[in-house]
């Protein structure tokens, strides 16, 4: 689209096969950090002078879920260069910040694009820019928009203000599973080594090491282990608003707990020498439930019910705790071997 400053790429607001295959894959960690557009410029529709400015992350599934929200709209899309990371995360991490607001802004030439000096910021992104800096560095005057790119059209059409449900920030069943598959795949290798450390290990024994034991008890702990991540994979984010405790490491606890007991259950009843000593059935619960609380501090980076201070206390006093179980849990299920 032609404009005062040269031409401007005009988006589409309807999500093609191509778009939403990227999306998929991006929810399986799959090019994840490739998934995402040109900071820069951007028409919707045929803006004007006075039409609306949007402000996005340059992450792809962001700016689709933007551009996609303001069918039959006209506007200019601002994007900002957050590294490919969503408008929350970018938030918090300040890439989706006052500098970079003021700074795309300017190499842009917005000024001699739009007659009029609002940018409509996404309210997740609040943490990041602040309103009187941008209007004291470039002139601009920031308004949050809805928490949901969808309630744009009823935000516009109400004159740019924003209901109480518009504000509220929901995280509901869906927003939790969807985030299954790439905090899945991101430690499946990690879980792939564990496993197959186990499946060694669990060849040593008072008579030293015997290539049986790997088919026979070896298999079992890997297949237990991997059941176990699986189950809290699924189970933390679906249970995560009933979970006791406030903090994420602490409400993995609980799902260490049910994860591993139920992992004892079907050790047992895969054969007695699974669980056969009490060190190693101990050490075997201690392990698991150390790893599945360092796991659910992984999900306070997907979330917004965490701030980043939040997060770094919780991981100063919850990291050291994790460690020192998971050790405790390991030499003890490796006394299991030789008792």
């Amino acid at each position: 689209m032609a404009t005062p400053v040269g031409g401007v790429p005009r988006v589409a607001t309807t999500l093609t096969l191509v778009d939403r295959l990227g999306g998929w894959k991006a929810r399986w960690a799959i090019g994840r950090m490739r998934h995402s557009v040109e900071p820069g410029l951007y028409a919707v529709g045929s803006p004007t002078p006075q039409s609306p400015v949007f402000v996005s992350a340059n992450y792809k599934m962001s700016f689709d879920r933007l551009r996609s929200s303001l069918d039959g709209r006209d506007g200019w899309v601002l994007v900002l260069d957050t590294k490919g990371i969503n408008v929350w995360c970018a938030a918090g991490k300040g890439t989706f910040g006052t500098d970079e607001l003021v700074a795309r802004a300017a190499a842009v030439r917005l000024d001699e694009v739009v007659a009029h000096t609002v940018l409509i910021v996404p309210q997740l992104g609040a943490t990041g820019v602040s309103a009187h800096e941008v209007k004291r560095q470039s002139g601009h005057k920031v308004v949050y928009g809805p928490v949901r790119a969808e309630d744009l059209p009823a935000f516009l059409d109400a004159g740019m203000k924003a209901t109480p449900e518009m504000r509220r920030v929901r995280f509901d069943l869906r927003d939790r599973i969807v985030l299954i598959p790439v905090e899945f795949v991101i430690a499946l290798r990690y879980v792939s080594i564990v496993a197959a450390a186990l499946l060694v290990l669990a060849g040593l024994g008072r008579d030293g090491f015997s290539i049986g034991r790997l088919g026979s008890i070896g298999v079992w702990y890997a297949v237990l282990f991997v059941a176990a991540f699986v189950a809290g994979s699924v189970l933390l984010p679906a249970l995560l608003p009933w979970l006791p405790g406030r903090a994420f490491s602490t409400k993995g606890i609980s799902i260490g707990l049910i994860v591993g007991g139920g992992s004892v259950v079907l050790g047992a009843a895969a054969g007695p020498d699974v669980f056969s000593r009490w060190p190693a059935l101990v050490g075997w619960v201690l392990f698991v439930v150390a790893l599945a609380s360092f796991s659910a501090m992984n999900f306070t980076g997907a979330t917004t019910y965490t701030s980043l201070s939040g997060v770094r206390r919780e991981m100063r006093v919850a990291l050291p705790l994790q460690i020192a179980c998971a050790a405790v849990g390991v030499a003890l299920w490796l006394v299991g071997r030789f008792v």
